[in-house]
């Protein structure tokens, strides 16, 4: 199975309560990331892993999104007339990147939930799960790694990293056993939120998943956990749990991962996006020095 049978499933359905009032309006995967939203950079992953079938599950007011990856002809005249060929590829890139399909949640009951909306147009084959929260460096190779596994093994496999464990408590954290292969784990349990001294490791899982569509059956009979939403931990419990299935694998990845779901680490990663580019930053790198130098 090639990448391009994949589908790739973005839940953009949560409210974005830590940024408002930015976000009482906007979905937070529109917020500016440098000068593209979040959610387009997810996109372009799955995009350049060979997925060119995506169905974004929505929620209230987010129209936003699906207005963005639109074609917007009259935008494309004026820059056209204009001669602005740069912005215009730009602009025809964004709504070309691949197929894109939005469904709405309805109520928000939790990640998954979310995937569960997703059965009817995955169907019966295997998908990928990808957070809008969590962008992973173009440079980095994760996903392409994430579905050769799958494909290999059979297993879902989620996508973990180190983080430090006075931050575990943030994350699910990862029971995980070495395998044969460098980076890749099989898990035997996964704790959500745990305390420091309580988790199994450090290694936390982030907003990358490619499950096999026996998923869809565990989270239909998932019963709701803390606030009353269908946990995907909870599923991956089981399937990792399963002793006639095939498990659940992780690939750590050691990669540049940027988080915009935090305030203080989404402008982190606006930061260290510019700073990387080459129209911008070698004029933000030395000011960066002097601002910093300054406190």
């Amino acid at each position: 199975m090639s990448s391009s049978s994949f589908k790739a499933v973005i839940p953009a359905a949560g409210l974005g309560t830590r940024f408002l009032p930015a976000t009482k309006a906007m979905p937070k995967e529109m917020l500016p990331v440098v000068d593209k939203p979040a959610i387009q950079y997810v996109v372009e992953e799955a995009a350049q892993a060979g997925i060119d079938d995506i169905l974004v599950i929505i929620g209230r007011n987010k129209n936003a999104i699906s207005n963005h990856f639109d074609s917007v002809p009259e935008l494309e005249v004026k820059l056209r007339d204009k001669g602005d060929d740069e912005r215009l590829l730009r602009v025809i890139e964004s709504s070309d990147l691949a197929d894109i399909h939005f469904v709405r949640q309805g109520e928000p009951k939790g990640l998954g939930h979310a995937v569960l909306r997703a059965r009817a147009h995955v169907g019966d084959a295997s998908f990928a799960v990808m957070l809008g929260d969590d962008l992973i460096d173009e440079r980095d190779e994760l996903l392409t790694t994430m579905i050769a596994e799958h494909e290999r093994t059979g297993a879902a496999v989620v996508a973990l990293m180190e983080v430090d464990p006075d931050h575990i408590h943030m994350y699910g954290a990862a029971d995980v056993e070495a395998t044969d292969a460098d980076g890749v784990v099989r898990v035997k349990g996964l704790v959500e939120k745990p305390k420091a001294e309580e988790a199994p490791s450090n290694l936390a899982i982030i907003g990358r998943y490619v499950l096999a569509p026996s998923v869809f059956d565990i989270l239909e009979r998932t019963e709701p956990g803390k606030g009353g939403e269908i946990q995907l931990t909870d599923a991956l419990q089981e399937l990792a749990a399963d002793p006639d299935g095939p498990g659940v694998i992780g690939v750590v990845f050691r990669g540049r991962r940027y988080d915009t779901g935090d305030r203080v680490d989404y402008i982190k990663a606006i930061v260290q996006l510019a700073a990387d580019r080459e129209d911008l930053g070698p004029e933000l790198r030395p000011w960066l020095k002097e601002f910093a130098a300054s406190y």
